[in-house]
């Protein structure tokens, strides 16, 4: 802890830096069907060699789909790596080469839940677990619903087959993510975004089709 005045970062500095320091080297360690397990041999700007190891992940999109009562449409699935069955929002992997971000969310949300919507926003993008995950997620605010069938051939397979779908209030949903009770990122995200939105009006909305440069630069300097 420096004995000087604290660094107070201006409106403008609230911004995440691309960079990608140098690897010079890397091994896949395990293939698999979503992500692969990767180790980079790193260098640092001191000079120093480092390894990091971490999933390689095509990253995904998710939807807080808002009805005219405020109310949140969910699934309940079962995740296996967390050992839960979570309260999630409708979302789904990015790994439909050239897909438009927005089409796969719309696509997500009729697949999962069966509905369509007339009003579409970005609510937040985020990096998951950057750590030790490189997976970006957009989520999606989603209003003037109505029903909609899903996709011709979708057919719901593993733990998609066993996941329901479910309603809550956005009020309700803020209070359970405050009490520690609801754990998915993109939910409890999503839903303190939409709330903070809504208390402003949802005026700081971006469109639906806003730019993601966090993604467009994790995809170009990782692609191998």
């Amino acid at each position: 802890m420096s004995d000087g005045a604290p660094v107070v970062l201006s409106p403008a500095e609230l911004v995440d830096v691309p960079l990608a320091w140098p690897v010079e080297g890397s091994t896949v360690l395990g293939h698999g069907h979503i992500a692969d397990f990767r180790q980079d041999d790193v260098r640092t700007p001191d000079g120093s060699l480092i390894q990091r190891e971490y999933l390689q992940h095509p990253g995904a999109v998710a939807v807080i789909a808002l009805d005219a009562e405020e109310r949140v449409a969910l699934v309940r699935q079962y995740r296996h790596p967390v050992r839960h069955r979570l309260v999630e929002p409708p979302a789904g992997l990015l790994d439909v080469e050239g897909e438009d971000y927005l089409a796969a969310v719309q696509r997500e949300l009729a697949e999962e839940v069966d509905l369509a919507a007339g009003k579409w926003h970005v609510l937040v993008d985020q990096f998951s677990t950057p750590g030790i995950v490189g997976e970006s997620i957009r989520v999606y605010l989603a209003r003037d619903l109505r029903g909609a069938p899903a996709p011709d051939g979708f057919v719901r397979e593993g733990e998609e087959a066993d996941m329901d779908v479910v309603w809550a209030p956005l009020s309700d949903l803020v209070d359970a993510v405050l009490a520690g009770r609801l754990h998915n990122p993109s939910l409890v995200s999503g839903v303190l975004a939409a709330d903070a939105a809504r208390a402003r009006g949802w005026t700081p909305l971006r469109p639906a089709d806003a730019p993601w440069p966090a993604r467009e630069h994790l995809v170009t300097a990782t692609r191998r």
